[in-house]
């Protein structure tokens, strides 16, 4: 069983204080006032205790991280890893590192071991090229019906974080890129004015990041610039067959 992530953040030993006060009292069934709206004397409800919105903002760091360390491998596909060990390893206590890889597994990065923890799931040829599709059935038209629309100074907004991306895959740092990558995407996405779309697409970009070597990461930021291109241009075509193209290669 692996011991932990390289280069992990820790959290601060506030933090860490507060989610042990949680866990202590799970552990012996208490019931934290206002946590099932109960009222005190005051006819208004207590309102929610610090350290649950304190715990949820840990778990958050720590679903963070890890997505971080399964970007850049440091959570190997195959390896079982337990809560409590990667927990030690965050400084945090088994609770927010366990509910953080339960967001995980319904993700599909990992699959729950019983009495073990986490096995990091190896995604296939065929489940990638199946995200890829399905990215592209989603992004493609509404990609098409931006170009038609979207004035070319909104694009030109959007420059930065093309050139932002080649910078990232420059420095072969994948979790970098897959950030940067994911944020230039959902600036696109987000010019059709539909949250739910975004979150869809985040959800699936997720799901289809894989390690990519240094050059392939090169030639894929290379494509955002030249989809910025194609969209000013108002080029359908060659938007049709770009984000075709980007897809393909992530898979």
């Amino acid at each position: 069983m692996k011991q932990g992530v390289q280069g992990s953040p820790r959290v601060p030993a506030q933090q860490r204080a507060v989610d042990a006060d949680v866990d202590v009292t799970r552990e012996r069934g208490a019931t934290l006032p206002g946590a099932r709206g109960e009222h005190t004397h005051c006819e208004r409800p207590v309102p929610q205790p610090r350290a649950v919105v304190q715990r949820s903002s840990v778990r958050g760091q720590i679903l963070d991280a890890l997505r971080t360390a399964l970007v850049a491998g440091e959570l190997k596909p195959g390896e079982v890893y337990s809560a409590p060990v990667l927990g030690e390893r965050f400084g945090v206590s088994a609770t927010p590192v366990r509910e953080a890889m339960q967001q995980l597994a319904l993700e599909g990065a990992v699959e729950v071991v019983p009495n073990r923890g986490f096995r990091v799931v190896e995604r296939g040829a065929r489940e990638l090229a199946e995200l890829a599709e399905v990215r592209a059935l989603i992004e493609v038209p509404v990609m098409l019906r931006l170009a038609r629309a979207v004035p070319a100074e909104r694009w030109a907004d959007l420059r930065p974080l093309a050139e932002e991306t080649v910078r990232a895959a420059s420095s072969g740092c994948v979790a970098t890129y897959a950030e940067s990558d994911r944020a230039f995407h959902r600036a696109v996405l987000s010019l059709a004015g539909n949250e739910q779309l975004v979150q869809i697409a985040e959800d699936l970009h997720r799901r289809s990041q894989v390690r990519n070597g240094r050059a392939d990461l090169v030639a894929d930021a290379a494509q955002h610039a030249a989809l910025l291109d194609a969209l000013i241009a108002r080029d359908l075509d060659v938007v049709r067959v770009l984000v075709g193209e980007h897809f393909a290669g992530a898979s």
